[in-house]
């Protein structure tokens, strides 16, 4: 098969590219390197044509109000591109929980990439994933004050982001599902004792304070951002992950 997988070239979509061309696909990675821009849609028909999927991997560059425009003009514009040339399955990546979280923008842009590729003419399946654990050092570091690190105690369902490139080119290998997948790591912690356990294991000099006013997950309501039961479990530990 032949995939065009946009945003190929970042964390999941190299990872996701690999496996297809070991498996024996044809994978090509798109991405702004390679001269294709999702929100201009300057050479987005070439990089979808003849493609029997495409796989969208491409983010918003910011987590504000703006996201939303982004996925907004980047979905019109690849389903536009697709329907052109006739490819027969569009796969995207999002979040476990993402439309229990309507006040954080982040995540309502997430959820209108989801509607508009559902109410739109080609065949999908959608990915959703846990909070990745390649991400927990980003949001220590976004809640460190000097040598303290700011933490809620919102539970989080860590996942490796080989297990979700895994998922994600199983799925596209597969037919449509024309619905949503989800994927969770083995293991819930609150973000706090997360924090504990990275530092534990590479200590810096920080220690984390609990603080559940302290950033974009102090937002999130209980344990929506984890597994429910018809969620799938991914075999990586966060331990055997950080070790």
């Amino acid at each position: 098969m032949k995939f065009a997988v946009i945003g190929g070239t970042g964390l999941i979509g190299s990872q996701v590219v690999r496996k297809l061309n070991a498996a024996g696909h044809e994978a090509v990675p798109h991405s702004h390197s390679t001269g294709v821009d999702v929100i201009t849609g300057q050479g987005l028909e070439e990089a979808v044509a003849d493609a029997d999927v495409v796989i969208n991997l491409t983010n918003s560059p910011t987590f504000d109000s703006a996201s939303l425009a982004f996925f907004r003009t980047s979905m019109d514009n690849l389903l536009a591109a697709c329907r052109k040339g006739r490819v027969g399955h569009v796969v995207i990546l999002s979040i476990v929980g993402v439309e229990q979280v309507p006040g954080l923008d982040y995540y309502r842009a997430k959820v209108l990439q989801e509607d508009i590729l559902k109410a739109g003419p080609i065949p999908y399946s959608i990915v959703r994933a846990t909070q990745f654990m390649e991400f927990i050092d980003a949001v220590m570091s976004q809640g460190t004050e000097g040598d303290t690190v700011h933490l809620p105690t919102t539970p989080l369902q860590p996942i490796a982001a080989q297990d979700v490139s895994d998922t994600v080119a199983e799925v596209a290998e597969g037919p449509p599902l024309n619905g949503t997948l989800d994927i969770a790591g083995p293991d819930v912690f609150p973000l706090d004792e997360l924090g504990r356990i990275t530092l534990r294991a590479h200590p810096d000099g920080r220690t984390v304070i609990t603080d559940d006013g302290a950033g974009m997950f102090a937002a999130v309501p209980g344990d929506v951002l984890t597994a429910d039961s018809g969620t799938r479990t991914a075999p990586t530990h966060y331990a055997d992950w950080l070790s």
